[in-house]
């Protein structure tokens, strides 16, 4: 992985001090940062932005979050979601279940990547060339890859109430506090804004800000939730209803 550097055996006991203070800190610790210290995340990351172990962690945990789920819930979720956009549910076999058992799991450990690598090169457009502030893509995308290990693992405690309600994509959304308004556009829109992965934009904004200091964490945030809106209102429009 890229944060492991191999020790210089024959380095002075100065040279070896210099070594390690200039590595990464370990994953452990920046697994924590995550979630409790997201400025000493950012200033780390800035100096060493490393990111294959954190992308590794958060697609196995999504893909762990899935096979979690048992497979009537997934063949559920299909017939349901194919019914909204006016299709039948062709018969399902063992073996097709099977299929799709397993291939949830590898699919979400498959699409946690490439969102990263989407998502770091949106926010490098954003900051670095449009709104003109310091930063590379590797920075970026350390910042992102350690901010998506939050929905990966706060989702588990979510999985019970996805088996239950047969619902693998079930999760707190702003939707969730809007159930009171008509089924539509607006509301679909606020179901797919999900709190974890808002919680997830601002640790980014917090990295952003670390990257450069004269960006502010507020400014960084809402630029930030909006292109998450943006991107959630194209989504909407060929998500079918939940009615």
């Amino acid at each position: 992985m890229d944060e492991m550097d191999e020790v210089n055996v024959g380095a002075t006991p100065s040279e070896a001090h210099d070594e390690v203070a200039t590595r990464p800190p370990p994953f452990y610790k920046r697994f924590l940062d995550v979630f409790f210290n997201p400025g000493r995340l950012g200033q780390a990351l800035k100096e060493h932005p490393v990111w294959a172990v954190a992308m590794l962690v958060a697609a196995v945990l999504v893909g762990l979050q899935l096979a979690l789920i048992p497979a009537d819930v997934l063949v559920e979720a299909r017939r349901q979601a194919l019914l909204r956009a006016g299709q039948q549910m062709p018969p399902i076999t063992p073996k097709m279940e099977a299929i799709m058992r397993w291939s949830a799991p590898i699919a979400g450990m498959i699409s946690i990547p490439v969102m990263e690598f989407i998502f770091a090169g949106l926010v490098t457009l954003l900051f670095a060339f449009i709104m003109g502030d310091e930063g590379r893509y590797r920075q970026y995308l350390a910042i992102v890859s350690h901010a998506w290990l939050i929905p990966a693992v706060v989702e588990f405690f979510f999985i019970p109430l996805k088996i239950a309600e047969k619902n693998p994509q079930m999760t707190v959304s702003l939707g969730t506090f809007l159930f009171f308004l008509p089924e539509g556009y607006f509301l679909r829109v606020m179901s797919m804004m999900s709190l974890t992965q808002i919680w997830a934009w601002l640790v980014v904004a917090v990295g952003a800000h670390a990257i450069n200091p004269k960006r502010r964490v507020a400014t960084a945030a809402a630029v930030l939730i909006i292109l998450n809106l943006a991107v959630v209102m194209v989504m909407a429009i060929f998500t079918p209803s939940m009615g």
